[in-house]
């Protein structure tokens, strides 16, 4: 994913510092600058069907709900009960009866986030319901995904997705349905599992069935993007798209054209979705930093439903070959941590062909600095 026409890498341009992958102390500093202070990525929105459904969401130290409410809304609020502090909704998903209530001692809210009733609290002077709603999260949506900033004055969406929603437009994902889903616990920092996802450097040794389907020299890389790094890789003569013999019985998704067909598309939206968009479905890799040599990746693969509804359908394909290729890549990252753990490591210096593994270093210093 690189192209020879793009401008050098400055001279001496390294890789970060040991402390940038393992010291707690930065590691809560990034969560406060970027997890906390931008658009993060919680799921699909086919999820909250119907008004009453809900997921949760940690994002480092904060649980967020998710939900439809009675208007068919999508809305977010911290799951903190107003009364004591105590956490609202303690499955990860589920359907909420018209109300959020409060194991401890029963407040209850609607759906919009309001206080309906607070017991034992009638006497007291001054008290108002209408003064102790939820602490509102600012949620949107984009073709399908759902995002939520915990910032107190966050920017739009739209302006931290910048051109892709035209771009990829084609794709149609907002009618696209999951098919499959991995969970992984990878031991390695966040900015480890991004930086491996943004290089195919190491794809000839690390993945020799996904070099026979897409060579690893192919495609080019977008310019960097103040919340996006990405490009495309080309498939090979023959090939219709990443599965595990480099066929499929699925027809490619309907909105594309010809050169897209040929095409795999790998975007990380910054800070924490990857997006693998591929001639016949879409793949999504949500990462939730846990510790700072620690992130949980979830790992979901869209379809079209009317290739979903037809006879003999079968995901299998595409998940055997991406399952397969991100324990790969997730013993990289291991690695990766645990050499730059040792004393030994000193930054190290970056190709021309790493260009977004180093604005990636760049926006994170950038952002961490700016917030402290």
């Amino acid at each position: 994913m690189y192209s020879e026409d793009r401008p050098p890498m400055p001279r001496g341009a390294r890789t970060l510092p040991r402390s940038y992958y393992t010291d707690p102390g930065f590691f809560r500093a990034e969560l406060e600058s970027l997890f906390y202070a931008s658009w993060v990525h919680v799921g699909r929105s086919e999820v909250l069907a119907d008004p009453g459904d809900y997921f949760t969401r940690e994002i480092g130290e904060e649980s967020v709900v998710v939900l439809r409410d009675a208007e068919g809304r999508a809305s977010a609020f911290h799951n903190v009960c107003r009364h004591r502090g105590t956490r609202l909704c303690r499955s990860d998903q589920g359907r909420l009866p018209g109300a959020l209530q409060c194991a401890y001692h029963s407040w209850t809210y609607g759906l919009d986030g309001r206080l309906r009733s607070a017991p034992h609290m009638e006497k007291v002077e001054g008290f108002r319901t209408d003064d102790y709603p939820l602490h509102a999260v600012a949620v949107d949506a984009w073709d399908g995904h759902l995002f939520v900033n915990l910032g107190d004055s966050p920017e739009p969406l739209s302006l931290h997705l910048a051109d892709l929603p035209g771009r990829f437009a084609p794709w149609g994902m907002e009618s696209l349905r999951l098919g499959a889903r991995r969970r992984y616990e990878v031991p390695a920092n966040w900015k480890l599992v991004v930086q491996n996802y943004s290089e195919c450097l190491h794809c000839p040794p690390a993945h020799p069935q996904l070099n026979r389907l897409s060579h690893y020299m192919s495609g080019e890389n977008d310019p960097p993007h103040r919340s996006y790094l990405g490009g495309r890789m080309d498939l090979k003569p023959g090939v219709a798209s990443l599965t595990m013999d480099g066929t499929t019985a699925r027809r490619p998704l309907p909105g594309l054209g010809a050169a897209d067909r040929r095409r795999v598309y790998y975007y990380a939206i910054l800070p924490n979705l990857l997006l693998n968009l591929h001639p016949d479905y879409v793949m999504t890799f949500t990462l939730w930093p846990r510790a700072c040599d620690l992130t949980e990746v979830v790992c979901e693969w869209h379809f079209h439903p009317e290739e979903m509804a037809r006879s003999g359908f079968d995901p299998s394909d595409a998940v055997e070959f991406w399952d397969l290729t991100n324990r790969q890549d997730w013993e990289l990252s291991g690695l990766a941590q645990r050499g730059i753990g040792s004393r030994a490591y000193t930054p190290g210096p970056y190709s021309n062909r790493e260009e977004l593994l180093f604005a990636l270093d760049r926006m994170v210093c950038e952002r961490v600095q700016k917030r402290g």
